[in-house]
């Protein structure tokens, strides 16, 4: 019988003086923790008996150092705590609910939250400088805002308040945290209570002083849609009219054929072409031409209206559209980029028109795979004009018009998705929510976007342009890099990936994260898994927020989400000024040519660029917010069935699983105190010990939908 040898575990018992140092030291590295002797010792992994951890932590108290609680705990005293070292930088303001902001800085893998009482006069958008540190025993950045470097808009949407001595705007919620003074003499005809438009025109550095305004247009009573409709743009920042030598200008522009332009251009008018956007569209900006080629190959062009023929740079027109950068989409109307005369006329590929285009021409092989590729302006001749549900009925069916056509391109627009998921892209297909609205514009009906083969289709060959496009400029610059504009987007913050992946866990779905091909990897699976399991879902937008933030950028460092190296945006110019820069450089590029524009001044254009983006998104989604809630207006007092979306201090969120509008059940609704988790996932009914976890399909009463607070109230049915 062999005598085993077991090594006997080593004692590690602290003098005093150590014990008290290294207990402080645990302390410190999590100022919110409150812990008693013995689970001091236990996580020290210490062999000192619990009355000499007791009798250590007393003297930290008698040395200020520890607070003694109620309950045979401790915590730290705040004077213990070392003052964080702070650093300074600048970034974007995306400010919240509560009137606190994440400052977006470019370089930064997280964004830095500073409470409402360290913005300053900061706004959401605005440039600033901040301070900025490593929040105590918090893995979070904290900072305060020390100047305004940029505003985001000087215009706001409010109230308007007149005494007999002066007036006030009061701004629409959450965009402008103060009253803007007015003089009566420059209140424009307005009258106490109407909505007004205010242009701020001397701003305040004490806190307690409001920025001085003018009434430049009164919109007239509160409360119809249209008027919040006009104020969430105009609180983004985005003018509802274009300045007169804007339009001026566009209306001296004309749309004729010119043989010498024809003459410079390769000629598609003959080639079968069409296009495919949603039934409401009137600014096609992209066409698809198809034609089979003499050596039996097929040849698809994608054809891109030809913005920078009428856009002179520079000009009144070019410097508004810069300005803007964007069309922006709300739930009822479109804010166009550039006035209607091009959006809409010129610049529109409608069918049976000859129209201008930028053209990226692919040549695919019989094994559907691209064997040449031709870029250059062109010129076509739209033969039919689809939508969306047209095209899909007719590759369904297998009839109608263009049928082989539309069933070749499907086939090939599938095998270059497959190509891209294979090559580790992310399928996001996050529900998008769509209202059917009355002749008011108040919405009737709420549903979410089908997304069908015809949608796919069109989305495939735009990629396949906008990627071999970037390509082609990086590959011509020969390893001399030619300043462009790539659409970039970053690999995701781990530390925000591990977070998900615990949370996942929890709700029963395990993801691998060792690689960024990996976390793709699992992303897919959750795609595809939330299709089997609806609870699920809820994780997706939680999944896109550990994401970066996609960008534009003259620093190209590829794009992780498509899983592209090189990627830009050349396929909607009418609607994105990215595009119309990129149409510059490529046409500046083509054959033997090579120019390079200055890279800093184009940095800047891109940071301008992708700040107007994220006003335009977040007025989307602004105004989706508003038309769920008014739509819930009509159902105050019904029972719907939901799913616990987020948890937050004051209560609950639940996602509606019919209509995916979100409200939220206040604790103080539930007849007992609850305790949440740290990691929010769920909560704890102190007297029922009932748990409540993200995901759990409940039912609840609509209590009330608040148009200005854009908050639905909602009670649990038991």
């Amino acid at each position: 019988m062999t005598k085993k040898n077991f090594k006997k575990k080593k004692e590690i018992r602290l003098p005093s003086k150590d014990l008290q140092q290294t207990i402080l030291k645990l302390f410190k590295s999590d100022p919110k923790k409150r812990l008693n002797p013995k689970q001091v010792a236990k996580k020290l992994q210490i062999d000192n008996n619990r009355d000499s951890v007791q009798s250590a932590m007393e003297q930290l108290v008698s040395s200020k150092q520890l607070i003694a609680l109620g309950d045979y705990k401790f915590k730290i005293s705040p004077t213990a705590i070392p003052a964080p070292e702070k650093k300074t930088v600048e970034g974007v303001v995306d400010i919240t609910r509560t009137g606190s902001g994440f400052i977006v800085c470019e370089g930064m893998e997280e964004d830095i939250f500073v409470p409402s009482k360290s913005m300053g006069s900061a706004l959401n958008g605005d440039r600033v400088k901040i301070a900025y540190w490593r929040g105590r025993g918090r893995r979070k950045m904290e900072g305060e805002v020390l100047e305004v470097i940029e505003r985001a808009t000087e215009y706001f949407v409010g109230t308007i308040r007149i005494s007999s001595r002066y007036a006030f705007v009061v701004p629409d919620p959450f965009k402008m945290p103060v009253d803007i003074f007015v003089r009566l003499e420059q209140i424009n005809g307005a009258r106490d209570g109407e909505k007004v438009v205010v242009k701020v025109v001397e701003w305040q550095s004490d806190k307690n002083r409001n920025p001085v305004g003018i009434v430049t247009d009164v919109l007239g009573a509160a409360g119809s849609s249209d008027i919040e409709m006009k104020s969430i743009l105009i609180n983004n920042g985005f003018q509802l009219s274009f300045p007169q030598s804007v339009l001026d200008e566009s209306e001296s522009l004309n749309g004729e054929i010119m043989e010498e332009e024809v003459a410079k251009r390769r000629d598609f008018r003959g080639v079968l072409t069409f296009t495919i956007d949603p039934v409401d569209a009137k600014d096609f900006d992209d066409a698809l031409s198809f034609r089979k080629l003499e050596n039996g190959n097929l040849e698809v062009g994608v054809h891109i209206a030809d913005v920078t023929h009428f856009l002179t740079p520079g000009s009144a027109l070019d410097q508004e559209g810069y300005k803007r950068s964007t069309s922006v989409y709300l739930v009822d109307r479109v804010l166009p980029m550039l006035p209607e005369k091009l959006s809409n006329e010129l610049c529109s590929l409608r069918p049976n028109e000859d129209k201008y285009t930028f053209s990226a021409v692919f040549e695919f092989d019989e094994n559907d795979r691209v064997v040449s590729r031709w870029f250059g302006k062109t010129l076509i001749h739209s033969d039919r004009r689809f939508a969306y549900e047209e095209a899909q009925a007719i590759m369904e069916k297998g009839e109608g018009d263009f049928f082989q056509e539309l069933g070749i391109l499907n086939r090939i627009a599938k095998k270059l998705r497959k190509q891209r998921f294979e090559s580790g892209s992310i399928d996001f297909d996050a529900d998008e929510v769509r209202f059917r609205l009355d002749e008011h514009g108040v919405p009737i009906e709420v549903f979410i976007k089908e997304r069908v083969d015809a949608h796919m289709l069109i989305e495939d060959f735009m990629l396949l342009a906008n990627r071999e496009v970037a390509t082609y400029i990086h590959e011509k610059g020969n390893g001399e890099e030619i300043p462009f504009v790539y659409r970039i987007h970053d690999e995701p913050d781990p530390a925000k990936v591990a977070e998900l992946a615990a949370f996942a866990k929890e709700m029963g779905f395990e993801m691998r994260i060792n690689s960024p091909k990996d976390i793709a990897n699992s992303f897919n699976r959750l795609a595809e898994q939330s299709k089997l399991d609806p609870g699920l879902r809820l994780l997706e937008p939680l999944a896109i927020r550990t994401m970066a933030k996609a960008a534009y950028s003259s620093d190209n460092i590829g794009h992780y989400g498509l899983a592209f190296p090189y990627y830009t945006h050349f396929t909607s110019p009418i609607r994105r000024y990215s595009d119309v820069l990129v149409h510059r450089v490529l046409f500046e590029n083509l054959g033997e040519q090579i120019t390079r524009v200055n890279k800093a001044h184009l940095e800047e254009r891109c940071k301008h660029i992708s700040m107007q983006e994220r006003k335009a998104m977040g007025a989307e989604r602004e105004s989706i917010k508003y038309k769920q809630v008014e739509f819930m207006t009509k159902h105050i007092g019904e029972i719907f069935e939901g799913r616990i979306s987020g948890i937050i201090d004051r209560g609950m969120f639940v996602e509606l699983i019919e209509t995916k509008c979100e409200g939220l059940i206040g604790f103080e609704t539930l007849g007992e105190p609850f305790e949440i988790e740290d990691n929010r996932l769920r909560v704890r009914g102190l007297r029922s010990k009932r748990i409540i976890k993200m995901g759990d399909l409940i039912k609840v009463l609509i209590v009330d939908a608040d148009m200005g607070r854009r908050q639905i109230e909602m009670e649990l049915v038991e």
